[in-house]
């Protein structure tokens, strides 16, 4: 017989059943569609923010295969042209979020050791938009770091 791990031992049984009860607790999704109009609002977010960077979370849900982006949850936290960090021990329960999203000033969209461990830890799409600041400007990675493509719908 197993062995029980109480919950607040292991925070992350809380999220596997608040996903469950969100309709996220399957990790397998073949697409990933992004409403057009949370890209803008992305995008928009990125340039005022310039040279700072932004931070927030992806809300979504898996459907048949697709993780559908459907909005921005934005935590308390700080920004500079160094980094974001966001309070994630502020993100409501009730919240489909699925993943992230940030800034980098510059021209480089690849994760950082930072953005690399904080994918690992929340979440399962997480999105980096560099300058331009345009729609090509910005990557989809899994997490585990792993560049996945999406489709802006």
């Amino acid at each position: 017989m197993a062995d029980r791990i109480p919950a607040e031992d292991n925070p992350g049984i809380l999220d596997k059943f608040i996903g469950y009860l969100l309709g996220n607790d399957k990790r397998d999704f073949q697409e990933v569609h992004i409403d057009a109009g949370i890209i803008d609002e992305i995008i928009s977010i990125a340039r005022e923010s310039h040279p700072n960077e932004f931070a927030a979370l992806l809300e979504g849900k898996i459907k048949v295969n697709t993780l559908k982006i459907q909005g921005l949850v934005f935590l308390p936290g700080e920004t500079s042209n160094q980094g974001a960090v966001m309070q994630t021990f502020m993100k409501p329960l009730i919240t489909g979020t699925i993943g992230s999203v940030h800034s980098h000033p510059g021209y480089n969209a690849s994760p950082s050791k930072a953005d690399l461990y904080f994918f690992s830890k929340n979440g399962l799409f997480h999105l980096i938009i560099a300058e331009p600041y345009d729609e090509h400007s910005i990557r989809a990675y899994d997490s585990m770091g792993a560049e996945i493509r999406f489709k802006i719908i």
